[in-house]
């Protein structure tokens, strides 16, 4: 384990002043990106979706519950496993009350291609109350670029090509047989019963929204294992032994 340089607190105060210039400008830097995503223009979807939950078939604008912003986290559960992928699993762990979202006009919802009954055994048994729908076999988690078949769709994620892909390092993640489902992030807005779809993140964009990940990137240790590797295709796992509360 390597730890920080032990110094007197007058050597500590020169260095946390000095790191503290540097937060600022990024701080800066932060709130003019978030000006600028806010500002990205957005595309009108007009293809419609059909998802299953727990009142039956459901479209994209029942996803909404009645808010103006819908929150779609793509989370990893492909029709043959009989448990949701382990670092879905965590970010979704570390989420917490909704009730903020909900005052902000903003509804989370999860999207998976698993089976509803998948879906809500796997929810229940976690202790979630997060609304959780299935895409079944539509065109939606394809559109969105989180599960990869190039039988469907040309082959995109995180915008980026199989061929721009096949030339990074560590990119055994999107290898191997297809199809395959990826983990991602997509806001949409409403106005009226029209649907636009503003923003998508994937690789660690979701992963650096959750609060243990920004807690611990305050800390000596830093984020440590599971957190410093981008989630990865996971093989099916095992389901939870027990219900986590």
């Amino acid at each position: 384990m390597n730890l920080p340089e032990i110094v007197s607190r007058d050597e500590w105060l020169t260095a946390r002043r000095a790191l503290l210039a540097e937060e600022k400008e990024f701080t800066k830097q932060r709130d003019a990106l978030n000006t600028r995503r806010r500002e990205l223009p957005m595309v009108r979807l007009d293809k419609p979706y059909t998802f299953t939950g727990a009142a039956g078939p459901v479209s994209l604008l029942d996803l909404f519950d009645g808010r103006l912003q819908l929150l779609v986290y793509h989370f990893m559960f492909q029709p043959e496993w009989d448990a949701g992928c382990p670092s879905c699993t965590w970010l979704v762990d570390d989420i917490g009350t909704q009730n903020s979202l909900h005052e902000a006009n903003t509804t989370f919802a999860m999207v998976s291609r698993a089976p509803y009954e998948k879906l809500a055994a796997y929810r229940e048994a976690r202790g979630w109350e997060y609304p959780w729908y299935s895409s079944g076999d539509t065109d939606f988690n394809y559109d969105f670029h989180v599960t990869l078949d190039e039988s469907r769709v040309p082959f995109e994620y995180n915008y980026r090509s199989k061929a721009e892909w096949d030339v990074q390092p560590d990119n055994e993640f999107t290898q191997g047989p297809q199809p395959f489902d990826l983990h991602g992030l997509s806001c949409f807005l409403r106005d009226g019963e029209q649907i636009y779809h503003t923003y998508s993140t994937y690789g660690r964009g979701p992963d650096a929204m959750t609060f243990t990940v920004t807690a611990l990137d305050l800390t000596a240790l830093g984020r440590q294992q599971p957190w410093e590797k981008p989630a990865g295709r996971i093989p099916a796992p095992p389901a939870p032994e027990e219900p986590c509360h």
